[in-house]
């Protein structure tokens, strides 16, 4: 198991994707908070993120630049 874990509730899978969001009523246009995604996760989390109009981008964890969170 590696260090970087799934955000859903109660997972404790390696996380294999960044979801990258923010929430307009509370941070800059810029800013990206991020959760972490395992596989089984990543649509449940991305929907609830995008129902809501929160969610900017969906990368591989490999992919993601820490420089781009807020």
């Amino acid at each position: 198991m590696s260090d970087v874990i799934c955000s859903a509730k109660g997972c404790r899978a390696d996380a294999v994707w960044v979801l990258a969001w923010n929430n307009p009523k509370v941070h800059t246009p810029e800013r990206r908070k991020t959760w972490l995604a395992c596989e089984e996760h990543r649509e449940h989390l991305s929907q609830f993120l995008g129902v809501r109009g929160f969610l900017k981008d969906v990368v591989t964890l490999a992919e993601w630049e820490p420089s781009r969170s807020g």
